[in-house]
């Protein structure tokens, strides 16, 4: 029981300090671009400001995935968060865009620390059979913070001016830092052996999941810049029917990525991640045929639940795939897992906003489908067969 409990208590830091992460950056969202106006940033520097975020993103995650799993995963969480709550102080009382400039990379390494640490401890302390079910309930927690974030940004601007956003998210990054300071760990083996980063690099398994995984992240951040154009030229909507859809399917989400995880456990995750690649190839599609607000609602939903099928089996595939490679620890797989999922949000816009200035949104989505398919087919050749010590695990 004690065991059980203090894994529980790891797991509920963990889903805090990705709350809180998430509630970070996405309150950035409202608040950023008139903090930057009122330094005298142009759009294009706006717009670097926000992409900066993704440089540190992808240059830690491997880095500290290798780093945590000589060292722990304890300490890394701790820094990961501190440097969240120094990058929220940074935000609040920058007076220039250097300033600012440093904040976001600081943010967006405090990300891959949080995202690649915490995921690599929850693999570290759960079997197989057990993984999906607790990642499903870690990620449905995070999915209400990209609902809550940006209206909690946007009101605490209105009621405080624009410190009091950033200094509660480097509040709640402190109180993350200081439960993890407090908490003694669950002891694992695993999260101090050295792990071949090369050898994991080679898996089949390994690098089928990061297609995955970039699939499933250039598809949703493809489809934020172009559906809301394609929907308010076809459709009239304005903004805020937009934002309501984007709104429902993140509620459908949030739901049911706890529903996978425990249908991960029966399934097998890479059924299901190609079960949602095949379905999520068929729906898009589907999106440019809608002809009323109701039937796009409808249509967007579906495709968000599929790609929840993704999302939700592939962190624990990645973790099956780790140990299929030979590793006792996670912290290199998920490094790659954050990596891929950095690329694709990278690529997907600017991708989707070439395609669909040139061919149109139906083109676009037509040919979005194909690449699922080809990364449906890799997943298919990948053959696992897990040590024996992960199969007792």
């Amino acid at each position: 029981m004690a065991i059980r409990s203090s894994r529980s208590i790891a797991v509920a830091l963990v889903t805090f300090a990705t709350f809180a992460d998430i509630v970070a950056y996405s309150v950035a969202v409202p608040v950023l671009p008139d903090l930057s106006r009122r330094l005298g940033a142009s759009p294009t520097m706006i717009g670097l400001l926000f992409a900066s975020f993704g440089v540190t993103l992808l240059t830690v995650s491997m880095p500290m995935g290798a780093v945590s799993d000589r060292i722990g995963r304890k300490l890394p969480m701790v820094c990961g968060l501190v440097a969240l709550a120094a990058a929220s102080t940074l935000f609040a009382f920058a007076d220039s865009l250097p300033w600012l400039f440093a904040a976001r990379l600081v943010q967006g390494a405090s990300d891959a620390v949080t995202w690649v640490v915490g995921f690599a401890l929850i693999a570290d302390l759960y079997s197989q059979e057990e993984r999906g079910r607790v990642m499903g309930l870690v990620m449905s927690a995070t999915n209400f913070a990209f609902m809550f974030g940006p209206t909690l940004g946007g009101w605490l601007y209105e009621a405080g001016g624009i410190r009091l956003p950033f200094l509660f998210v480097g509040a709640l990054a402190m109180i993350g830092a200081i439960g993890f300071l407090s908490f003694d760990l669950p002891s694992t083996q695993r999260a101090h052996e050295t792990v071949p980063v090369a050898t994991v690099l080679r898996a089949p398994a390994v690098a089928a999941c990061a297609a995955a995984v970039v699939a499933a992240s250039a598809t949703i951040s493809m489809l934020e810049p172009v559906l809301p154009l394609y929907l308010s030229a076809k459709l009239g909507l304005g903004p805020a029917r937009i934002g309501l859809l984007f709104g429902i399917g993140a509620v459908v989400s949030t739901v049911l990525h706890p529903v996978y995880g425990r249908l991960v456990n029966r399934v097998g995750s890479r059924t299901m991640l190609m079960i949602g690649l095949v379905l999520v190839a068929c729906l898009l599609p589907l999106l440019s045929l809608a002809s009323s607000y109701q039937s796009a609602i409808a249509v967007y939903v579906i495709c968000a639940a599929a790609v929840s099928m993704i999302i939700t089996p592939s962190l624990t595939f990645m973790a099956e795939a780790t140990s299929n490679a030979g590793a006792g620890s996670f912290g290199v797989g998920y490094g790659l897992y954050n990596m891929a999922w950095g690329a694709g949000l990278l690529g997907g816009p600017a991708l989707s906003g070439f395609m669909f200035e040139r061919m149109g949104f139906g083109w676009l989505m037509l040919m979005w489908a194909p690449p699922l398919g080809v990364v449906t087919w890799l997943l298919g050749r990948v053959q696992l067969s897990l040590p024996p010590t992960e199969e007792r695990a």
